[in-house]
C-alpha cells in the first residue's frame, strides 16, 4: 500500500512557495494552523506576514493584549481565533510550552498534531479535512479516526513527519478536491478504491455570510477596530455576543475592544 511516487509528486507539486512553509518556529506556525482553520490558504498568506511581524514571539503577543491581536487580525474572520491566539501566547511566555499542545486554548488534536510535524517534523499523524479526503477516497470508505490514522501513514510511503503531512495535505487541497477532483493528476490513482467523490463522505457547508449574524458581528468588530465606538450606535445583540465572547468590552456609553 506505499507509494513512493507521492513524494515524487509533492517535491515537484506541492504548494511549497507558501509563506509559513519556510519556516520551523513553533509560535509563526501555530499562528498559519489557527489563521487556516476555516480560511484559505490565499487569505492567510496576506495577513501571516504582517501579523507576525506585528506579534514575531509569544511574549510579543501576550504583552500586547487581546485587543491588539484581534485588530490586527483584521478580516480573516471566527476572531475567536485571535483571542485565544493571545489566551495561548500568555500561557507558552509564562509556562512554556506544555508537552500536550492540546492542553493550549482552541488547539485540538489535529492543529497540535501539525505543530509537532511542521515545526518539530515529528512522526505523528494529522488528519485535517484534505487528508481525511484523501485516505477515505483511497479505501474506497469512510473510515474511524484510529483507522485513518493508519491509511496515513500507510500512504505517506517513505515520507514522514513534516514531509507526509504537507503532501497529502497538499494531494487533498489541490488534486483530490471535493467537488471536481482531477484523478488523472493524483500519484495515488492506480490503486485508489473510488477515483473521484466517495458516497456519503463529509462534506461541511458553511452558512452564508450575507445577512447572517456573523456579518452583523463582523460590522460591529470592524467599527471598533477603528476606535472605541457609542454603544447606542451599534447592533446591541451583535455587541452582547461579541462582549460575551472576550472580543469587546463596555466601557461606560463606548464599547471598544478588549485589553
Amino acid at each position: 500500500m506505499r507509494s513512493p511516487s507521492l513524494a515524487r509528486w509533492y517535491a515537484a507539486n506541492g504548494r511549497h512557495a507558501l509563506p509559513w512553509r519556510a519556516t520551523r518556529d513553533r509560535w509563526a506556525v501555530l499562528v498559519a494552523e489557527v489563521m487556516l482553520q476555516q480560511t484559505q490558504a490565499a487569505r492567510v498568506a496576506q495577513v501571516w506576514g504582517p501579523f507576525l511581524a506585528r506579534f514575531p514571539d509569544v511574549e510579543t503577543a501576550a504583552a500586547a493584549g487581546p485587543g491588539a491581536l484581534i485588530a490586527a487580525w483584521d478580516r480573516l474572520g471566527y476572531p475567536r481565533r485571535a483571542r485565544r491566539l493571545w489566551e495561548t501566547a500568555v500561557i507558552v511566555s509564562e509556562q512554556g510550552w506544555p508537552d500536550d499542545l492540546t492542553a493550549l486554548p482552541g488547539i485540538g488534536r489535529y492543529t497540535a498534531g501539525a505543530i509537532a510535524a511542521e515545526a518539530d517534523d515529528a512522526d505523528t499523524v494529522a488528519l485535517d479535512t484534505n487528508i481525511r479526503r484523501v485516505v477515505e477516497r483511497f479505501h474506497g470508505r469512510l473510515l474511524s479516526p484510529a483507522a485513518a490514522d493508519v491509511a496515513m501513514r500507510e500512504l505517506g510511503g517513505r515520507l514522514s513527519g513534516r514531509d507526509r503531512l504537507l503532501a497529502l495535505m497538499d494531494l487533498g487541497a489541490t488534486v483530490c478536491t471535493a467537488r471536481t477532483p482531477t484523478c488523472n493528476g493524483c500519484p495515488l490513482r492506480t490503486r485508489c478504491a473510488t477515483r473521484g467523490p466517495l458516497e456519503g463522505e463529509r462534506r461541511s457547508r458553511q452558512g452564508r455570510f450575507a445577512g447572517s449574524f456573523r456579518q452583523r458581528r463582523g460590522l460591529v468588530l470592524a467599527a471598533l477596530r477603528t476606535a472605541p465606538t457609542p454603544v447606542a450606535q451599534l447592533d446591541a445583540d451583535a455587541l452582547a455576543s461579541l462582549v460575551d465572547d472576550g472580543l469587546a468590552e463596555i466601557r461606560g456609553p463606548l464599547a471598544t475592544l478588549p485589553r
